[in-house]
This record gives C-alpha cells, structure tokens and sequence, in this order.
C-alpha cells in the first residue's frame, strides 16, 4: 500500500502543478495580450485554443489527474494517517472541486457560446467583454486550487 500511495501522491503533485503552471499563464499573460487585440481575432485565437487543448496531452493530463485524486480520496480515508490523510483529501478535494469541475460547470460553456457567436458586431464584442472577465476570474480560481492541491500533495508525501 505505501509504494502506490507514494506514488500517487507523487503523480498527482506533478499533475497539479503542471495544470496549475498551464492555468498559471492563461491568467498572468494570455488572456491580457487577447484583450489587447481587437475582439474579433481574440475570439478566434481563444476558438481556436478550444478545439486544440481538447485533443492535446493536456487532456491526457488534467482528466487522469482528477482520476488520481479519486483514488486518493480513497486511500486517504481506508488507510487513515492523520495529518497525511486530512493533507491528501484537501489536495484531492481541491483539484477534483475548484480545479477540475469547476472547468466543466464555468469555463468549458462560456466556451461553448463563444464559439457560437460571429466574430464581429456589438453581440461578439459584448460576448467578449464578459467572457474575458467572467472566464479569467474561473481560471485564477483553477490556478490557486491546482497550484495548493500541488503543496498538499508534497506536504503529504512528506510525512506518509
């Protein structure tokens, strides 16, 4: 049991902190330079980013890592090891919650209606005000739980 808990809290952490690096610069970087290009090449460069991160290794990496944290949910309460435990089910609880769901229940249908609207006009550039804002806000959220749910892996690491 130790060496498959060693390695998932090990494989998890490295997940999260992936996750939360890629998130890290959506919300530093990316999003400020498409908000600095006119709306209608913001939305099709932000388009474009859908359709590709879905068939990408990214996926190969945020899904599994949800998967993973499952799995130590489980672990974590089955094996209980005080600290260690309380560590994994917040780490885990946190990427499967704020990390993984909330990409499913926020990000991914404001990126489903901006793929729907045309890439000029008043709707498209409303569209594009409140997603920039609204869409960010969600990721910053993604960014801290994946980048926490990261030290609470190694933290449990550390003392399992």
């Amino acid at each position: 049991m130790q060496i498959v808990l060693t390695l998932s809290l090990a494989a998890a952490a490295i997940g999260s902190g992936l996750v939360a690096g890629i998130f890290f610069a959506f919300s530093t970087f990316i999003m400020t330079a498409f908000s600095r290009i006119p709306a209608e090449q913001g939305i099709a460069a932000m388009n474009s980013i859908n359709a590709t991160i879905v068939r990408s290794p990214f996926m190969g990496l945020f899904v599994p890592t949800a998967i993973l944290c499952i799995v130590i949910e489980v672990l974590a309460v089955i094996d209980w090891r005080g600290g260690a435990s309380v560590l994994m089910l917040a780490g885990a609880t946190l990427y499967v919650v704020a990390s993984f769901l909330s990409t499913i229940i926020f990000n991914v249908p404001m990126n489903d209606a901006l793929d729907k609207v045309g890439g000029s006009g008043a709707e498209a550039v409303q569209l594009w005000t409140t997603y920039l804002r609204d869409w960010t806000w969600w990721n910053h959220v993604r960014t801290i739980a994946s980048l926490l749910a990261s030290v609470a892996f190694v933290r449990a690491l550390m003392i399992v």
